[in-house]
Formats: structure tokens, C-alpha cells, sequence
């Protein structure tokens, strides 16, 4: 028996989850640009403090699973306003500690809710956002850790001078909670027979064996090699770049350039799915110029680093939205999308384990084989676009 379903606005939806994720990525990045400060406040050396923002990697590494699986019980809203009130409590331990160990456990706090809403986002874009519209609002959605990275580093040093380590702990967590009593308010149930469709009503048993088909892990493949080749850039593109003399500065615009652009890119690559109601084709589009910008931007300056850099941004940043767009797909059952889900984010932070763990040994120890390391990552980054043209899905 099919029943009409009505949708609440996609753009509302996606704008208030747009709002909530770019704050939850804020508490993520409040830490880098203030990193000196903190050290000195807590007696931390440099090892301890790195901990600071690797331990979000380490509780996506853990926890990407469970989550899968706990969104597939509670649902993806629950999960995320959960998301708020654990990130909440993590900022609060974290303003009001002297300690740097005690410090760091409540970024691991933080993590968990950050790894909440990374796995719930799309969840929740797939369940309330009419099906034609689900390309346009991941756009959006996708653009969360862009803003968030954005606006972490260019407003924390001004709010640390102003209010302090408490205040920026402390206005950062409330903006989230803030922000989560939107989406509380704006995403709805379409429908109770929506359920059906998000597995909560209608119990399947699904298990991870279920994602072991060829299909699939030429698609995880390929999105592993994504994470892998935009973290190399990320890292160590800007030593490179000043090795040959950039400015570090410029150098740190020039690497994050990609990210930037990412809110053109992602919302036109999201519309042009709706529009052409296909993923494959944009996706193959932007694996296939991951490969050879990460060349071009550990082994080139010049009018060629920011050709390299352009291009990233504008045609290779638009694959995350269509990779998100299209997984449920790929899975073939709308009931395997929350442990997928997990799964998807596991890959995602092995990938960018890798991306950070591979260059330095292709490097060598002196730090100065940069174009066989761009040729290894150009040569990784066409094999993954060689598993998505593998992969069959639409």
C-alpha cells in the first residue's frame, strides 16, 4: 500500500543542518590557532598537545562502527541531538580543567559527538529530504567541515582575546546546543510510513557481511583513495610549497584552497545530480583530477600550483557530496544505510590515516623525493577512479 509522503522544505532542512554540523566542525578547528597558548596554560609539551586534534581521527577510527549501528536503532535525528548534548558536556569538562590529560579526554568527548553527526548527517539527508531533492540538500550538508575549519580558524583567535580559553569553550558548545534545538524543531518525519524505508519500523536483520560484494568495496576503495590523496595535499602540500620558497602564509591558502572552493562545488555537483538524476558521471569527474592535482601540488608552484589548486576545489571537492548521494544505492538495500554508513566514515578516517602515514615514507628521510611521491599519489589517485568506473551504480 503506497502512501503520499510529505516532505518538509529541503532547504530549511539542509540550512539547519548546514548550521548545526558547521558548529559542530568549529569545536574540532577551535584548537590549532590557539594551540601555543594552550600548551603554555597546561603545561603541555608538543607530543601531548598534538593529541589535542588527533584524538578525533582515533574516535572515528573506534566508534565509526557502533555509531553505524546505533543510528540504525535510535534513528539519525536522535543520534545528532544526542551529538549535542555530548559535545556540550565534553566542552564544559574541557573550559573548566587545568589539565592537559584532563583536557584531552574532553576533546575525545567532543570526537564522539563529531563522529555522531559525520555518520547521522547523510543518514538524516536519505530519511527527511524528498528523494529528488536528496542531491541539493547533501550539497549543503556536505560543506560542514569546510565551514567548520573556516570559521574555527578565523574567528577563535579574535573570541580567545576577547573571552578567554572559557569563553571560546564555553560559546562554541552553546552555539551548537543552539543550533540543535533548530534542526529539533525543523526535521521531521515526512511520514510515519517513512520508516519502511530508514529500517526503525520494518526490523531487517542486516549484518556487515552484507557489505562484502564486490560492487561495494570497489566503491569504498575508491572513496578510501579520495580521503588518501586530499590528505597528502592537505599536510604536506605546504612544505613542499616552502621548501621551494612560498611563503607559509601563502602557502597555507594555497593548501586549503580546495577546501574553499568546496562551497561552489559541492552544492552545483548536488543540484546537477537532481538535475541529470545520475552520480556516476560527476563522480568519475571528480575522482579522475584528485590524481593528478595531488602531483601538481606537491611537486609544482607557480601558475601550476594554483591551476592544481583551482581545479581540486572546483571539480575534485564535488565528490564527496555525489559520494554520499549515491552510497545507498550502491548498497542496494535502503536497510544496510546506517551500518554502511559506519563503515563509509571507517574508510574515510583510514584514509586519511594513510594519507598522512604513506607520504613521509615515500619522502624519505631528508624529506625531498616530492616528485616520485606525487607520481606514486597521481598513479593511487587514477586507480581509485579506475574502481569507481568498476563500480555499478547509476
Amino acid at each position: 500500500m503506497e502512501e503520499k509522503k510529505q516532505y518538509g522544505s529541503w532547504a530549511m532542512i539542509a540550512v539547519a543542518m548546514l548550521l548545526f554540523g558547521t558548529a559542530i566542525a568549529t569545536i574540532q578547528f577551535k584548537v590549532p590557532v590557539v594551540m601555543g597558548d594552550i600548551m603554555n596554560k597546561m603545561q603541555m609539551d608538543a607530543n601531548s598537545a598534538s593529541w589535542l586534534m588527533s584524538i578525533f581521527t582515533f574516535v572515528g577510527i573506534v566508534l565509526a562502527l557502533p555509531t553505524g549501528a546505533l543510528a540504525k536503532k535510535f534513528g539519525p535525528k536522535k543520534m545528532m541531538l544526542a551529538a549535542a548534548v555530548i559535545i556540550a558536556a565534553g566542552s564544559v569538562l574541557g573550559a573548566f580543567t587545568g589539565n592537559g590529560l584532563i583536557l584531552i579526554i574532553s576533546r575525545a568527548v567532543e570526537g564522539v559527538a563529531f563522529i555522531f553527526v559525520t555518520i547521522c548527517g547523510p543518514l538524516a539527508v536519505q530519511k527527511y529530504v524528498a528523494p529528488d531533492k536528496i542531491g541539493s540538500a547533501t550539497g549543503i550538508w556536505a560543506l560542514w567541515v569546510c565551514l567548520g575549519s573556516v570559521v574555527g580558524g578565523v574567528l577563535t583567535p579574535t573570541l580567545y582575546t576577547l573571552t578567554g580559553f572559557v569563553g571560546v569553550w564555553v560559546i562554541y558548545a552553546s552555539a551548537a546546543v543552539v543550533f540543535a534545538v533548530i534542526v529539533a524543531i525543523i526535521v521531521k518525519n515526512p511520514s510515519k510510513a517513512i520508516e519502511d524505508a530508514t529500517g526503525s519500523a520494518t526490523e531487517e536483520k542486516v549484518n556487515y557481511g552484507d557489505l562484502f560484494k564486490p560492487n561495494i568495496l570497489l566503491f569504498l576503495l575508491a572513496f578510501l583513495v579520495f580521503n588518501l590523496t586530499l590528505l597528502a595535499v592537505l599536510s604536506f602540500g605546504p612544505t613542499f610549497m616552502q621548501q621551494q620558497g612560498v611563503d607559509p602564509t601563502l602557502s597555507g591558502f594555497v593548501s586549503t584552497l580546495p577546501m574553499l572552493l568546496a562551497v561552489i562545488s559541492s552544492p552545483l555537483f548536488g543540484a546537477l545530480s537532481d538535475k541529470l538524476g545520475r552520480c556516476k558521471p560527476l563522480y568519475l569527474i571528480a575522482m579522475l583530477v584528485m590524481g593528478p592535482c595531488t602531483l601538481i601540488l606537491l611537486t609544482q608552484t607557480g601558475p601550476l600550483m594554483w591551476i592544481g589548486a583551482i581545479v581540486m576545489g572546483l571539480v575534485g571537492l564535488g565528490g564527496p557530496v555525489m559520494c554520499l548521494t549515491s552510497y545507498i544505492h550502491v548498497l542496494g538495500r535502503p536497510q544496510l544505510m546506517s551500518i554502511g554508513m559506519g563503515v563509509l566514515m571507517l574508510i574515510q578516517s583510514l584514509g586519511q590515516f594513510l594519507g598522512t602515514w604513506l607520504v613521509p615514507m615515500l619522502l624519505g628521510p631528508d624529506m625531498s623525493a616530492w616528485m616520485f611521491t606525487g607520481i606514486v599519489m597521481c598513479v593511487i589517485g587514477l586507480a581509485g577512479t579506475g574502481a569507481l568506473a568498476l563500480c555499478k551504480f547509476k
